[in-house]
């Protein structure tokens, strides 16, 4: 149910050609040549929606001297006199890793949907991740949110210690806080630890990678609990166990929570579609963003913020499983048959409708408060890698085993961090850091070497998931000796659907910005922007200069108050 195995296949076959001796690198001519797609619907608003002709053409929008030459000096996360008087709230839709192309082929589809409306009336951009290293959105959104790259932030996994980035480079909503500007926050990646202050904020759900169910307002604990219990119990296949107790709790308290009759019918309808199509199972996953949309919602119109998140990944989850069966004409070869096409071709556009409706009820919500802007925003994009059978994955089951063979004492030498499958996340003590280290890099797993990362205070993140050892009895050497997987705490896990990773990370994501009080863009473009203008952007419109390390916002400032 849970959408934390949204990139569980991360690193198959295909992706693991592109490192070597356990670095990472990121090299994009494994992709196909993109294919753009040719109905470029949503933000150009000439097709099927007619637009009201913009009241000036843009170059006549902008003063002789740009929007910057007016903003103050910038110093640091403080408030402007300039932006003072102005009262503005933004809400950031994160829709995590999507291209162009799956909007695009929504709307085509749909052209009198929502979604093509809202995104007729924005100003679109190509948001272009701006990180050196491999691309993953633990990476990718750290970036966008506190407007320096991976080699300045540093922030590369779940669980590691943040403290030095979060001194150095704090992420906009602690920035904004700081500043008196109120602020909700809900699953956005890396906001856990909670902040000291937590009851300051207008809201606070940390993400499903937290360590414990803390929350504000009190009454989102309970779902921050069956969130997490949900999370931890999902594995590559969907599991149909559920926290009974922690769901009772949800239950108890849905209408406190927001919860929408509505949802829990269309959860209703979901389990009786299983039992019909036993396939439609994958969904589930789905329905975990769908929940914390409703408490997000509800915590929104109760709130009123000036600035919230919400971070939702059940799509990229979808785009990664289903591309193939939603796009094969964008390979060479299909690998996955006929059968597994027809079966998961609704998949993709599903999943893009369920997102459609958030941005619709966020639309709502925008035109009912004027100086309201939606932003939704992708750190980075999927594009179509290779569409293969993947009959099992390698996990690691049991991890005491697994550290013990390297090395490790019992658990007084290492702690299990927050991590998403088919990672391993731990912290080792610092006597055993490098020795450790030795023995990792004398593992191989289908002849290859454990990709792993190593980071400040003894932080390790091995990355597991290899594709289809199950027939190789030699499937994991240590010092070249074969060793059973079993004894190594690891496991062979068949996958149900068969589905790879047939989309990956690519630099290439969405940015679209919905404000009705602002004509739409003339010429209906995407070009593109980096990252690194998001952030500094968002808080100059709010009125708070960005810290001087940020970039000043060329193609964004655009969209800076006048």
């Amino acid at each position: 149910m849970a959408d934390v195995e949204a990139w569980d296949g991360a690193w198959d076959s295909l992706h693991r050609k592109t490192h070597q001796g356990g670095e990472r690198f990121t090299d994009s001519s494994q992709y196909p040549s993109r294919q753009r797609s040719k109905a470029r619907m949503g933000c150009r608003g000439a097709r099927q929606i007619r637009l009201e002709p913009s009241r000036r053409p843009r170059q006549e929008r902008r003063s002789s001297a740009g929007p910057l030459a007016r903003a103050p000096r910038w110093t640091s996360g403080t408030r402007s006199s300039y932006f003072g008087r102005m009262r503005r709230s933004i809400v950031v839709f994160e829709l995590n890793e999507v291209p162009w192309e799956i909007l695009d082929d929504y709307v085509t589809a749909r052209p009198t949907s929502a979604l093509a409306r809202v995104l007729a009336r924005s100003h679109c951009y190509t948001s272009m991740a701006a990180d050196r290293g491999h691309l993953s959105p633990w990476t990718t959104w750290p970036t966008l949110h506190r407007g320096v790259n991976d080699e300045q932030h540093m922030i590369a996994s779940f669980g590691q210690d943040r403290s030095r980035s979060d001194r150095r480079f704090r992420p906009i909503w602690s920035l904004l806080h700081d500043a008196r500007v109120s602020v909700g926050v809900c699953g956005t990646l890396h906001t856990y630890p909670a902040p000291d202050d937590l009851d300051s904020y207008a809201f606070y759900l940390p993400d499903a990678f937290a360590s414990e169910p803390v929350a504000h307002p009190p009454e989102l604990v309970d779902f921050q609990r069956f969130n997490l219990a949900m999370s931890r119990e999902s594995a590559r296949n969907v599991d149909t166990h559920i926290a009974k107790k922690d769901a009772l709790g949800v239950l108890r308290h849905s209408r406190r929570l927001g919860i929408r009759p509505t949802t829990y019918a269309a959860l209703a309808k979901q389990l009786l579609a299983e039992r019909r199509r036993p396939a439609m199972s994958n969904r589930r996953r789905t329905y975990q963003s769908v929940l914390l949309f409703d408490i997000f919602a509800h915590q929104l119109k109760r709130s009123q913020p000036q600035f919230s998140t919400f971070f939702t990944n059940h799509l990229a989850s979808a785009m990664h499983r289903y591309w193939a069966a939603h796009r094969p004409e964008d390979y060479e070869r299909l690998g996955l048959g006929q059968d597994w096409v027809e079966t998961f071709h609704d998949e993709v556009m599903w999943a893009t409708g369920q997102a459609a409706e958030m941005v619709e009820r966020l639309a709502d919500h925008i035109d009912a408060n004027p100086g309201s802007q939606l932003w939704i925003a992708s750190s980075m994009g999927q594009r179509a890698t290779m569409a293969e059978t993947l009959e099992t994955q390698l996990y690691l089951s049991h991890p005491a085993r697994f550290l013990e063979a390297m090395g490790l004492p019992g658990k007084d030498g290492w702690q299990r961090r927050p991590a998403m499958l088919p990672q391993f996340n731990l912290v080792v003590e610092a006597e055993h850091v490098e020795p450790f280290r030795d023995a990792l890099r004398t593992v191989r797993v289908g002849g290859q070497p454990l990709h792993f990362k190593r980071s400040d205070n003894g932080f390790f993140s091995l990355d597991f998931g290899q594709p289809n050892l199950h027939d190789r009895p030699d499937a994991v050497t240590i010092a070249g000796e074969a060793r059973p997987i079993a004894s190594l705490g690891l496991e062979i896990v068949e996958i149900e659907d068969r589905s790879g990773t047939t989309a990956y990370h690519v630099p290439e994501g969405v940015l679209a910005v919905y404000d009705p009080a602002r004509p739409p863009a003339v010429n209906g473009s995407r070009p593109e922007v980096s990252v690194l203008e998001v952030a500094p952007t968002l808080l100059q419109t709010l009125g708070v200069e960005p810290p001087a390390y940020m970039a000043r916002p060329k193609m964004l400032a655009e969209l800076l108050p006048v």
